[in-house]
């Protein structure tokens, strides 16, 4: 069974190949007492966009994994956050500037600044998250000095969608994106290809409302809450934002409207990261941003830094669905099955959701 997501949005964006090293990491840790010798006068730093560290998802996901590596080589890590577009190349300058060995940073909007610095700075390493760092488009990043942090979340969305049809009530479920970037539809497209699933599956007809609408930016705002609004206002009862935090302003529109709406997060588990709307999180598509720029930072301290794409699938744990938490009783009682099933369809081969990563 093939799951087709849509590519309208993929211009210009180079495929990157399957090979990729596993989330989890494959080298053995270091010993204690050497750790901090060898990375004594080892500089981890990382760059933000714009949604900044407190972001309580994308951003902070990145952070935490900086922070674990650090902590590991008993280093100090430099980080900056851009508040701009036009902060971006600046910052990077400024990491390069302190002598950083390996800068990360965090989002697709950041490629153009990081691929410029990479190739400025040969001697610098540099992690992207979210982009193949392949502005020339022949399918490898441009630079040795690059690596690309990706993840094929289009499979733990597909989950999410199939949860979401199975829940809804009014047939109607929405999505919504801060930005018309891969990284984001991604999530979308695999939102709705799940639903499109489940109705194929059992004969219902949910419908996927808002997969063409974005908020321009990846800020909580009033942009962001009127357009979950209009979803809701649509009939919307299940709702997937795409873009940092502004999940959190869906959240705002969901108590406003005073209807029985549930959200999903993206990237964290929102339950975990942000309680302020607990009772309306069924659950959220995770990214393990965390452990895959910790695995990336610490390699590069180790002096195993390659350009290789580090791809976060299903099947590598780099990708998953988050537990229902406060909707574990009100969810049907055979779904938590059906999709540990679906999951493992798809680590198979058997279902296949496409994404721009792994589109032929």
């Amino acid at each position: 069974m093939s799951i087709t997501s849509r590519k309208a949005t993929l211009s210009g964006l180079a495929l990157i190949g399957t090979s990729a090293l596993l989330l989890a990491g494959c080298a053995a840790a270091p010993e204690e007492d050497d750790t901090a010798a060898e990375g004594s006068d080892f500089l981890p730093c990382m760059v933000s966009d714009s949604g900044g560290f407190d972001d309580k998802s994308f951003n902070q996901l990145g952070f935490e994994g900086l922070k674990a590596a650090s902590d590991e080589l008993g280093v100090e890590p430099t980080t900056v956050e851009s508040n701009a577009e036009t902060d971006f190349a600046p910052n990077i300058q400024s990491l390069v500037d302190k002598g950083c060995d390996i800068i990360v940073t965090v989002g697709f909007a950041l490629s153009a600044a990081t691929l410029e610095a990479a190739e400025a700075n040969p001697e610098v390493e540099f992690a992207l998250i979210d982009d193949a760092a392949d502005a020339d488009f022949d399918g490898a990043p441009d630079f040795t000095n690059t690596k690309p942090i990706v993840f094929d979340t289009s499979q733990a969305a597909f989950l999410a969608g199939y949860a979401a049809a199975s829940y809804s009530t009014t047939g109607i479920v929405g999505t919504f994106g801060g930005m018309e970037f891969p990284t984001v539809t991604i999530f979308m497209e695999g939102y709705a290809d799940g639903v499109t699933y489940y109705n194929e599956q059992n004969g219902t007809d949910v419908q996927t409302i808002g997969l063409t609408t974005f908020t321009g930016g990846f800020e909580a705002n009033d942009t962001a809450k009127t357009t979950a609004a209009n979803l809701i206002e649509q009939g919307a009862d299940v709702l997937l934002p795409v873009g940092g935090p502004i999940y959190q302003s869906a959240g705002a529109a969901i108590v406003d409207s005073g209807k029985t709406v549930a959200l999903l997060g993206a990237d964290a588990d929102v339950f975990e990261t942000d309680p302020t709307y607990s009772d309306l999180y069924f659950t959220s598509v995770l990214k393990g941003i965390s452990s895959a720029v910790s695995a990336v930072v610490s390699d590069a301290a180790a002096g195993d830094f390659s350009n290789e794409a580090y791809i976060g699938n299903l099947e590598n744990d780099g990708v998953g669905l988050a537990p229902f938490h406060e909707f574990e009783d009100l969810v049907d009682p055979e779904l938590q099955a059906t999709l540990d099933d679906l999951a493992e369809q798809i680590i198979a081969g058997d279902i296949t959701v496409e994404s721009y990563l792994n589109a032929g």
